[in-house]
């Protein structure tokens, strides 16, 4: 009996061995050699590792010296010059901000409230007109009203470019329209900008550039207008852009004479002025999206130019109508100041339709045309003798 339970134990341990055996095998999949080959992998990735860090320990060990001074030369000049980083930083956010509101800050199309809506018409004044739809040359819808004189004389008589500021629309213009019409005897072409009344687009300096040529190209489209009796006319805003329009060479004989008032020789001489702060003063002329440099640009104008200047003007120092006289080189140019004028109702001043009407008998001689008498010399024109 001792020797058969002997035998049956004997049976049962090869049993779990065996056992044993096939679970090793099932575990490393049936490959005896694959338990040998991931302790070798293993140990090939730790003996990279080593070697990295080794190498990286050395590096360190060998430059420690120059590691360690451009850290501190980095913490030395933080704690030194942080503080005018931070502030150089903060500066060049702010006139970041200031360059992107640059257009909001100069162009209100929409003061008075509802001027993008509502654009009075020139039936208020009982005058004759056009209402007219253009198109600048990239593609911008422009809208224009072309005020006319009766038919007789429509075609004989001076067209007027009307180049208006930078608030409001072209009905906001109609009351001087009307002095004009009946004053001037001409026609009036009242260009309203993109972005203002009911031309399309948003309003910006080479925007309004391309506004101007091509109400000036419409104007030389029609055979019923004289061509040689087109007259630019540009008030403050409006100045700005008649300089530059009168400037280009293109249009050097499509412009009869030229009428400016008070308006500035750039946005960044009229900013210093208007807000009077070192941080202003300190900003460079490329710093302005808008810039009109009508300064620079005046003594390129050929034709006759009348500068009309508000003694009384507090947007504008008349001192700057002055400037752009002296550095317009046109051959006929002519100074005319009002003492009570103010910046926008310098036309209700006495004498000036008869400045206006004195200087364009000299220039495209209406005196020529039937019925209109030569126009004695106002008193609101300066000697060039006596400018200062």
């Amino acid at each position: 009996m001792s020797s058969s339970l002997h035998s049956t134990s004997s049976r049962q341990q090869q049993a779990g061995e065996t056992a044993l055996l096939i679970e090793n095998e099932e575990t490393s999949g049936g490959c005896p050699g694959a338990s040998r080959r991931l302790s070798e992998s293993t140990n090939s990735d730790f003996l990279f590792i080593k070697i990295v860090a080794r190498i990286t320990f050395a590096l360190i060990k060998r430059f420690w010296a120059f590691s360690g001074a451009a850290l501190l030369s980095i913490i030395l000049f933080y704690w030194l010059y942080g503080g005018f980083f931070a502030l150089f930083m903060v500066f060049f956010g702010v006139t970041g901000v200031v360059y992107k509101a640059g257009d909001k800050l100069l162009y209100h199309p929409d003061q008075p409230p509802q001027s993008r809506v509502f654009v009075p018409s020139p039936n208020i004044f009982n005058l004759p007109y056009e209402n007219l739809t253009i198109e600048a040359r990239d593609g911008t819808e422009l809208h224009l009203f072309l005020i006319k004189q009766a038919p007789g004389a429509f075609s004989s008589a001076p067209t007027i470019l009307f180049l208006h500021g930078n608030a409001g629309n072209i009905g906001h213009r109609l009351g001087n329209a009307k002095a004009l019409y009946d004053e001037i005897y001409c026609n009036i072409a009242l260009l309203e900008y993109r972005g203002y009344g009911r031309s399309e687009g948003h309003p910006c300096e080479d925007g309004l550039y391309l506004d101007a040529q091509a109400g000036l190209d419409y104007l030389h489209s029609r055979p019923d207008i004289a061509p040689n009796k087109i007259v630019v006319f540009g008030r403050s805003l409006g100045g700005a852009v008649a300089v530059d329009l009168a400037s280009r060479s293109k249009n050097k004989d499509r412009i009869g004479a030229l009428i400016i008032e008070n308006t500035f020789t750039s946005i960044p001489d009229i900013a210093r002025i208007l807000f009077p702060f070192k941080f202003i003063k300190m900003l460079p002329v490329w710093f302005y999206k808008n810039q009109f440099k009508s300064a620079k640009k005046v003594c390129k104008i050929t034709q006759p130019v009348l500068f009309v200047s508000g003694l009384m003007d507090k947007l504008i120092p008349p001192a700057m109508m002055t400037n752009l006289y002296s550095g317009c080189g046109a051959p006929v140019k002519r100074l005319a100041r009002f003492p009570s004028g103010t910046h926008n109702e310098t036309w209700t001043c006495s004498e000036y339709f008869q400045t206006l009407n004195y200087f364009l008998d000299e220039v495209i001689y209406l005196h020529n045309d039937h019925g209109r008498q030569k126009t004695s010399s106002p008193s609101s024109l300066v000697s060039p003798t006596s400018i200062i």
